[in-house]
């Protein structure tokens, strides 16, 4: 078995084995639902009073900030173990607008990484969006656009919900696609609300294989909250991911998420049972890729202690906002979830 040696550069690896002189370079890219970043103001047409001085949660300047700071630190920890500078790009969802996320890049643990934003808003009726966050010495955007998610309710009504975020560019050299998702909640219940996140599921798609048409050796990376895990059917049966890279087709989408679920873990828990709600996706060109491109490595969820709830009912559930109408001063009820690519050079 050879050994390596790890010299660290930049936001990459240089490995050089002791048998023979190897070196890869390594990224990481992640996701983070950021559980309600909204700023202080009461914003018209959104239903965002319960942010606001005067609201429930008593969200004033004070916690706003905590709150940046919190998410600021934990972007700024995520990935470092291989990548000093961080994630290379960073899918988030639940921010209000583009403001937050202005404030969150400007905070002085993330400020260095000069992160840039695509952002959109949505017709969500929370006011919530997606995002898209990227270091540009890494990544190059060229084109973005949103894919809107049309569902009905019941009476016929629209109920409006978040866009399906897709940003193509160029990463280190090389053609990527990022789709950022939030797909709708479970509010309503599972069976009842499963619908909308199948047709989110359907969306996302018709988008992948919109880029395949072009690229069919595309680089696809499908990050978010499918408010799902890995073996609901929006997953397996719309989106139609694979769970093991022995079965995958040269156009396929591989989920790395399938085994950490089924090994019992997750990114945020209800009643004692764990969902991996947060999932990142990838085409399988990204997974056989060989040589001097980029390959998939590995995927894995952050969840140091500091992210857990330290103790009381909750203990070891992710370390949240507010809890039961209390504010805590945590973090996000999901914990973050990210990957590594890698490649020779």
């Amino acid at each position: 078995m050879k050994k390596y040696i790890l010299f660290i550069l930049s936001c990459s690896i240089i490995s050089s084995a002791i048998a023979q002189e190897k070196q890869v370079k390594v990224a990481a890219i992640g996701f983070y639902n950021l559980e309600n970043l909204f700023d202080t103001e009461d914003t018209k047409g959104v239903r965002d009073t319960e942010f606001t001085p005067d609201g429930k949660n008593l969200w004033d300047e004070n916690r706003y900030q905590e709150k940046l700071a919190n998410m600021a630190f934990v972007l700024s920890e995520v990935g470092k173990e291989l990548c000093p500078s961080g994630l290379s790009v960073i899918g988030v969802c639940e921010i209000e607008n583009k403001k937050v996320l202005e404030d969150l890049v400007a905070h002085p643990l993330l400020a260095e990484r000069k992160y840039e934003i695509v952002h959109y808003d949505s017709k969500d009726e929370r006011g919530i969006d997606v995002a898209l966050l990227y270091q540009a010495n890494h990544f190059t955007p060229d084109n973005s656009r949103t894919v809107e998610l049309v569902l009905m309710d019941d009476d016929g009504d629209r109920n409006y919900t978040r866009d399906i975020l897709v940003v193509s560019g160029d990463f280190d050299g090389e053609r990527f696609h990022f789709l950022v998702n939030h797909w709708p909640s479970r509010s309503g219940g599972q069976k009842r609300s499963e619908p909308g996140r199948r047709m989110a599921g359907e969306k996302t798609q018709v988008a992948v294989d919109s880029i395949y048409k072009v690229d069919p050796d595309a680089k696809i990376i499908v990050m978010g909250d499918l408010n799902d895990n890995p073996n609901n059917k929006s997953v397996t049966k719309d989106l139609m991911c694979m769970s093991k890279i022995k079965n995958l087709s040269k156009q396929d989408m591989y989920n790395p998420m399938t085994s950490i679920f089924r090994n019992g873990r997750g990114t945020t828990a209800w009643r004692d049972t764990w969902s991996l709600f947060d999932q990142i996706i990838i085409s399988a060109p990204l997974v056989n890729a060989r040589g001097n491109q980029y390959k998939y490595h590995t995927t894995q969820i952050f969840n140091p202690n500091y992210l857990k709830n330290p103790n009381g009912q909750y203990k070891g559930y992710p370390y949240r906002t507010f809890a039961g109408g209390q504010y805590q001063g945590g973090y996000s009820d999901h914990f973050p979830v990210y990957l590594y690519i890698t490649k020779d050079i």
